[in-house]
């Protein structure tokens, strides 16, 4: 029990010694300012570190160590130094604070504590300032005793009165002089001081100056990063200032003008900003320069900080910190916040720290101080010196290694030991000797070359130090080289062919091998890219398939054979030829009126020459794009221009060319840009010329207009000529719109119906073009003068009234009539009348539709193309009365095997319908569409039909107003040969089609509704 909680106890202790770290600074003090005053009571000097154990913090002011016992004027807060009542005399200084663990200790960087404060000016009169008028002035302000920056002003006589500053008068913010460049009667007053703290915001005013009615060059030092302003005034009469460098190099654009050029800043300074300055002023007096130097310094800034370091007992330790600044830095350096006591071992060179054959005492925290008499800066690390026996459970060694035959081979023998330890090596239980072929490494590995199967085995390294001894065992297989047997060859293919690359091994049968395809340097995806490549073969085999090849296989294929040994890979290349590519840049470098110069540059090949060229074009009137015919009329693929001709003028086109190769036609190219071709005389007249009709004294002539793509121009129209038939002369007109399809020419001279000769020719900007083919044209009819005569209406049914006629005598001026307008109405409503047409060659038309009995007023009019003639007389006529509602009821029947007996009840009809004249039976087989009629004016009929189908049968009643309702359809069926031998009497099968209940006298097989 004991053992197991010692080595418990002991794995704890090792767990805690691996975790332990010294202080390392997270905050570190700042300079501060505390306001004199300030009702804030206390202030903090930030300190934070982290380590393990956790630090734990003291602090120094001015070198000396801080009594934190004194709680009423300290108090730490964590590692925060808080000074409670901060007091000028005896807390303005230095700070510094110290974090401390077991493993050391480091100090902070210096932070200055500083008061601010603002004194009053002593009380004491100012002498009166006497000037005469233009000359120049200073009026001197003395601050009083203060600490911290300062802002300045001046008051003109009374306060809220401020001096503005301008070209003449100037406030230095260094001394808190004010300049007057040139004294004007304006300026006589008192001039009092003011002088602001911009810390605590204090502000002290100083005694007035009255005032009643004489530069110099500095040399300045600046820091890098800083800002520098430079002022500079002139006293006289108001100058003109300038500055530039004494070097005259240019000013950067950072470099800003201030208070009429009075003050020059720079914002930002830097090495490069070094140099002489000059103000230049100028007045009406004369010219003055005044010089100043400007000194570049910097901070020490590190460029090496020193790291953490862990090593061993007995060996050497080289630090090396490095920083740079101006003036060059000067280092030192801290062991546990104190100065490094050097000694033979322990030497400092340039910064760079060296101890000799450490031991454990040597760790601890060691930082490096960098300083210049404007700074210093700190970098800190912690050195860990360690001693321990050697182990193998950080490092252990490979458990297996597989080499092949011929192979050289190292085997590692790394353990965590301090100091080194001192290896060798078995092979089972033998001892390992060196010969040509083996050799020990210093790091302590074993390195086997022209490996053997005799060399495979179990090896044991041996690490020995003073502090103890341990051991790492590798089992070490030999194994035969992999071999591919079948390679991949380079192949040509082309586009949607499949193809398989081969890549077959021979291998030790120990090993596992895998397969792995490269194209182009990328892995092949097989997932991803599964519907072109797969992988195919046995164990032995990684041949790849590719199928359906497009032009982005072409590449490098390279085919990587892996064992756990080694590896050995083959690589092919794979052409893929198909069609071009499409050319480019294609260009129209020349346009006519019917050619275009066309070049392009050849586009891809795809690995098979391009044998000939073709070209297309594109209007906007074209369907999609189409061959053009060119010059030369094959163009093969050495040649990459040609000439569309037989264009159309003044029309716009786009051109695009595609290439041919043995694969076929490639992907055409990019369209070229639009272009226009050049205006010509138009070549095509309209077609279908004719014309006719009109009102009268009018020729009208028509055409079909020309299109946009054959009008060869802007400014395109028509000229219209006709004249008499038998007359030389033509008359012409101009139609401007190319879109109007007809022509009207009105004269009182122009007989009716009379034929002239037309034809129709065209032009545009470039002149006119052809006529169309002569052809005859009537001019327009004369409306009709002759109303129709004998004109009769007569009722044939309730909704149906037939108008009959006479025809109007014909005149060669009438031209050819086109029909007759037959107007009716009903209760003299003649203003709402309705009208049907029909043809010349008719003289009757029937009313559809109308209202029975009901009197309707009917006249008839002929019209033609001029127009419509004058009406006939009015006639009238009376609708009939309507039909019966009422159906004939209680139809029955009988049937033998030739005819059919019916009978019904008599309609009788309402007082208001027409009276029954007699009735119709309809009839047709079952299969037929056509209906046949038997007209009787009884109620009963008989039907000789032989009964082999079906028949349809319904009634209706007639009446001078149409034919009244229909009975029910009744379906009678046909009459089989069993009923005929049945049926051959007289007695008859009686069935009712109406409510009635029918008696049923012989077997009925079918019923039908």
């Amino acid at each position: 029990l004991w053992e197991n909680i010692n080595g418990i106890l002991f794995l704890s202790f090792l767990v805690c010694l691996l975790l332990l770290q010294g202080p390392v600074f997270i905050r570190e003090p700042s300079n501060s300012i505390f306001p004199v005053g300030s009702e804030d009571k206390k202030i903090t000097l930030n300190c934070e570190a982290r380590g393990n154990p956790s630090p734990h913090y003291r602090w120094q002011l001015n070198g000396s160590d801080i009594n934190l016992s004194m709680e009423y004027r300290y108090k730490l807060d964590g590692g925060n130094l808080v000074v409670i009542n901060p007091n000028r005399n005896w807390d303005t200084g230095n700070y510094q604070c110290f974090a401390t663990n077991s493993l050391g200790t480091i100090v902070s960087r210096e932070a200055k504590l500083q008061f601010a404060y603002l004194e009053n000016f002593k009380t004491k009169m100012r002498s009166t300032v006497s000037v005469r008028e233009g000359q120049g002035v200073v009026l001197l302000c003395g601050p009083p005793p203060h600490s911290g920056e300062l802002s300045y002003a001046w008051i003109f006589n009374e306060y809220p009165s401020f001096v503005e500053e301008d070209s003449r008068r100037f406030v230095s913010q260094e001394t808190g002089h004010l300049y007057i460049a040139k004294v004007e009667p304006s300026d006589v007053g008192n001039y009092t001081c003011v002088v602001t703290s911009t810390v605590t915001k204090a502000r002290v005013l100083g005694s007035p100056t009255p005032l009643v009615l004489r530069s110099d060059g500095r040399k300045y030092f600046k820091g890098k990063g800083e800002k520098y302003i430079m002022d500079y005034f002139i006293l006289g009469p108001v100058p003109q200032i300038n500055w530039r460098r004494s070097d005259g190099l240019p000013f950067s654009s950072k470099i800003k003008l201030r208070k009429f050029n009075g003050v020059l800043e720079i914002p930002n300074f830097q090495q490069e900003d070094t140099g002489s300055y000059e103000c230049i002023a100028e007045n009406s007096r004369g010219r003055n320069v005044a010089r100043g130097r400007l000194t570049y310094y910097a901070k020490p800034h590190w460029v090496q900080l020193i790291k953490d370091v862990e090593i061993a007992v007995e060996d050497n330790l080289f630090w090396e910190c490095r920083a740079s600044g101006k003036p060059k830095p000067s280092y030192r350096w801290l062991k546990n916040g104190e100065a490094l006591v050097l000694e033979e071992r322990i030497q400092i060179e340039n910064g760079a720290l060296t101890i000799s054959n450490l031991n454990v005492t040597d760790s601890g925290m060691f930082q490096c101080i960098a300083e210049n008499k404007h700074g210093l800066i700190y970098s800190s690390a912690e050195l860990k010196v360690v001693a321990s026996a050697p182990d193998f459970s950080k490092a252990p060694m490979k458990k297996l290694m597989q080499v092949q035959v011929g192979s050289m081979v190292s085997l590692d023998c790394k353990p965590r030991a301090s100091p080194k330890p001192v290896c060798s090596w078995k092979k089972g239980d033998m001892i390992v000797q060196e010969n040509e072929r083996i050799s020990f490494l210093k790091d302590g590995g074993l390195k086997i070359a022209n490996v053997t199967k005799a060399d495979a085995g179990t090896y044991t390294c041996i690490a020995e130090n003073q502090f103890g001894k341990a051991n790492g065992t590798t089992r070490l297989v030999v194994t035969e080289p992999t071999r591919i047997t079948l390679a991949p060859s380079n192949m040509d293919v082309s586009v949607g062919e499949s193809v398989i690359l081969p890549c077959q091994v021979q291998h030790d049968p120990l090993l596992d091998i895998m397969f792995t395809w490269y194209f182009n340097g990328a892995l092949t995806d097989f997932k991803k890219d599964g519907s072109h490549f797969e992988k195919v073969g046995g164990s032995s085999s990684g041949d790849l398939m590719i199928r359906n090849i497009q032009l982005k296989h072409s590449g490098k294929y390279v085919c990587m054979v892996q064992t756990g040994v080694d590896s050995v890979s083959s690589a092919a290349d794979l052409i893929v030829r198909g069609s071009p590519g499409p050319p480019e840049n294609v260009k129209v470098d020349e346009i006519t009126d019917t050619t275009a110069q066309l070049s392009w540059k050849e586009g891809t090949d795809n690995h098979s020459p391009v044998i000939s060229y073709s070209v297309q074009a594109r209007t906007p009137f074209s369907v999609g794009w189409q061959t053009a015919t060119t010059v030369p009329e094959v163009i093969d693929g050495k040649t990459h221009t040609a000439t569309v001709v037989e264009l159309n003028p003044w029309v716009e086109y786009e051109f695009r060319v595609v290439a041919s190769n043995k694969i076929g036609g490639g992907e055409p190219s990019l369209p070229s840009e639009k272009v226009r071709t050049e205006e010509a005389v138009p070549e095509v007249p309209p077609s279908e010329v004719s014309g006719g009709g009109g009102s009268r004294s009018e020729l009208v002539i028509t055409w079909d207009p020309v299109p946009e793509e054959l009008q060869n121009g802007g400014g395109f129209g028509y000229v219209v000529a006709f004249r008499p038939l038998g007359v030389t002369n033509w008359i012409q007109t101009v139609v401007t719109s190319p879109d109007t399809p007809r022509y009207v020419f009105r004269n009182e001279s122009i007989m009716p119906f009379s034929l002239y000769e037309v034809k129709v020719g065209v032009y545009n900007n470039k002149g006119e073009g052809p006529f169309s083919p002569v052809t005859t044209v009537f001019s327009a009819e004369e409306e009709p003068t002759i109303a129709p005569s004998r004109v009769s209406a007569n009722s044939l049914s309730s909704s149906e009234i037939e108008v009959s006629w006479n025809t109007i005598p014909w005149k060669l001026s009438n031209g050819h009539l086109l029909g007759y307008e037959v107007r009716y109405w009903n209760n003299g409503e003649e203003e709402s009348s309705s009208k049907v047409k029909v043809a010349g060659n008719e003289t009757s038309a029937r009313l559809r539709g109308l209202k029975s009995n009901l009197a309707y007023y009917t006249a008839v009019r002929a019209y033609n193309s001029a127009g419509a003639g004058p009406f006939s007389t009015t006639v009238n006529a009376t609708t009939k009365k309507t039909p019966p509602s009422q159906p004939p009821g209680n139809v029955v029947w009988n049937a033998t095997d030739t005819k059919v007996l019916l009978n019904w009840e008599q309609v009788k009809a309402k007082e208001n319908e027409s009276e029954v004249t007699g009735y119709k039976v309809f009839y047709r087989t079952s299969s037929q569409n056509n209906v046949q009629v038997l007209n009787t004016n009884k109620t009963s009929a008989e039907l000789l039909l032989p009964i082999k189908e079906d028949y349809i049968i319904e009634v209706k009643a007639t009446t001078d107003g149409g034919d009244g309702t229909s009975s029910e359809q009744i379906r009678i069926p046909r009459i089989t040969n069993m009923d005929a031998r049945g049926s051959t009497s007289a007695i008859s099968n009686v069935h009712a089609v109406s409510s009635y209940i029918p008696v049923v006298l012989f077997f009925i097989v079918n019923a039908l509704w």
